[in-house]
């Protein structure tokens, strides 16, 4: 059985590419109307403008693709250009008109998105899993059928574990996507993640800070008790608030009266920044003179 291959690009599956319907060229903006199924989640402003610029002296160059729907069209992929062209002013645009099911135009408008690389990584990681639940394959059939390595498929798919807030910095790019796998590596709280990401984009965090920070959660994890004393993880949160930076508490359980504080810093920057805090503490409070 021959294997269907999407990275050929949209006219390699629709048969009827081929042989198109006797359609004008340019279809009237206001015929068309919007994919229910676009795999966007959100249009980036500066980009768009920047291409309803480029259309105002150019033209839309490549067409967009949409399917009969009763005596108007339905957009099956092009809604950046269909909205730049809007926003330039346009009438009407370049359009293929193609027969497409219903059943085929989730599975169109992804590939056509991901193989324009239009998607930021979040929307891209939603558009392999919509494809892999549209098509009942697997991660490895499906990045085969992409042209993609099956390891970028699964990175990718990673990031849709992450919490709500840490998607919505990669999303935005503030944070990379290798950021996202070095918080998803560390054995921490959702909480922790958020607020450790935070810090990341504040303080402009490197991917190999990020990684650093990743290694030494999980071991400071594997040497964790299975039991916490409630206090000394109370006492180590407000360490973490005061430093904004991850701090912990070891001994002082159980009886034991001797043990360590460990404060962790993951560049120069952070250490000076922290060392600052923790002297104006000191002589805030009479203890340096």
């Amino acid at each position: 059985m021959k294997r269907k291959v999407l990275g050929r690009g949209l006219e390699a599956l629709i048969p009827e590419a081929s042989h198109p319907k006797p359609v004008p060229s340019e279809i009237d903006i206001d015929q068309i109307t919007a994919n229910p199924h676009q795999p966007r989640l959100e249009l980036d402003e500066k980009s768009l403008n920047e291409l309803a610029d480029s259309i105002r002296t150019h033209g839309v160059l490549q067409p967009v693709l949409v399917r009969p729907l009763g005596n108007a069209y339905q957009l099956v992929a092009g809604e950046r250009r269909l909205t730049a062209a809007q926003r330039a002013g346009l009438l009407k645009v370049p359009a293929l008109v193609r027969d497409v099911p219903d059943n085929r135009l989730l599975e169109l408008s992804l590939i056509e998105n991901i193989q324009r690389e239009q998607l930021n990584p979040i929307e891209e990681a939603q558009a392999y899993q919509n494809l892999l639940d549209t098509l009942t394959t697997t991660q490895e059939e499906l990045a085969g059928q992409l042209g993609k390595e099956r390891s970028t498929v699964a990175n990718a798919l990673r990031l849709l574990k992450l919490p709500p807030a840490v998607k919505r910095l990669v999303a935005e790019g503030k944070l990379s996507p290798g950021h996202a796998r070095a918080l998803l590596s560390a054995e921490v709280s959702p909480a922790e993640m958020v607020r450790t990401a935070n810090v990341m984009v504040k303080r402009g965090w490197s991917v190999r800070d990020a990684e650093r920070w990743a290694k030494k959660s999980q071991s400071a994890s594997a040497r964790s008790p299975s039991r916490e004393d409630p206090n000394i993880t109370a006492a180590a949160d407000r360490l973490r608030l005061l430093l904004g930076t991850k701090v912990e508490i070891l001994g002082g359980r159980g009886g034991r009266q001797a043990g360590q504080i460990r404060i962790y810093f993951f560049s120069q920057e952070d250490l000076v920044r922290i060392y600052s805090i923790i002297t104006e503490k000191r002589r805030h409070d009479g203890g340096v003179r």
